[in-house]
């Protein structure tokens, strides 16, 4: 048994969908949550400013002794991972691989789906990652850069004309496609599940990036033996890089509870 907290970060509040994920499969794990919210998003950055951003964000969070980082951030996933993971000493797990997993076994009609940031889909990552586990799967990727200040701005209820017109723009011409499997490949996503399910239509599978990517780190961290003691009850600290006024309110739609914890707002160009 590991009682020593997870890291989990993201570029700014999404990567609390994967938060609430892994406290309902591990309640018994401390979690520290940083959002780079001075910066969010990354996903029209370079991939050199990328990695910059990912390097601080992983500089702040081994400040804290972790057992395992979850990089709860689908641009980052994409781009800079497999540097991070060179770089750090620790079990580190990202979006990608999981998602496309469950993807390729959701997939009836070989038909798949990908949204996410313009940098993410700009990686091919996605589409390598499944071409490597089923070659004769087809995928359908589309960039929707204004999901996440949309979100983050709390345009994300069905309804809200604003984000109703977009997620059209952005999605009706999938719909041709006959897909019968979406990734969702930002965890900003799953905010908008009802509004993506609705125009998608009940027949393509919706799949979520920080969901998945929860499932992949508790399979981990078992592997490892490193799992918390199990009758103890974890907690979670968080903190962002900008203002913290209203980090409850938003949080909280993440999260989908009540928070009763404040953000502790860092400096990340001091990492």
């Amino acid at each position: 048994m590991d009682n020593r907290p997870i890291g989990v970060f993201d570029s700014g509040l999404g990567g609390l969908t994967a938060v609430r994920a892994l406290r309902r499969l591990l309640p018994s794990e401390d979690l520290i949550y940083f959002g780079d919210t001075s910066r969010v998003p990354y996903g029209g950055r370079s991939r050199e400013t990328i990695l910059k951003y990912a390097r601080q964000d992983m500089r702040f969070l081994r400040s804290f002794d972790l057992k395992a980082i979850l990089i709860a951030c689908g641009t980052v996933s994409t781009t800079s991972l497999p540097t991070l993971q060179r770089e750090n000493d620790l079990p580190m797990v990202g979006v990608v691989e999981p998602t496309c997993r469950r993807a390729v076994d959701m997939t009836a009609n070989k038909k798949v789906g990908l949204i996410a940031t313009l940098a993410s889909v700009r990686s091919g990552v996605y589409e390598k990652t499944i071409a490597a586990l089923d070659p004769e799967i087809q995928v359908y990727a589309k960039a929707c850069p204004l999901f996440v200040p949309l979100v983050e701005n709390g345009r994300f209820q069905p309804g809200d004309p604003v984000i109703e017109i977009v997620a059209r723009e952005y999605l009706e011409e999938m719909r041709s496609t006959d897909m019968d499997t979406l990734i969702l490949g930002c965890t900003h996503y799953p905010l908008l599940t009802d509004i993506i399910g609705r125009i998608m239509g009940p027949e393509v599978t919706l799949i979520s990036a920080g969901e998945e990517s929860a499932y992949e780190l508790k399979r981990t961290l078992k592997a490892q033996e490193l799992l918390a003691d199990p009758s103890r009850s974890g907690d979670a600290a968080y903190y962002v890089s900008d203002r913290v006024e209203d980090f409850e309110k938003i949080a909280a739609w993440f999260l989908q509870e009540d928070l009763h914890h404040e953000a502790n707002q860092i400096d990340i160009d001091r990492y």
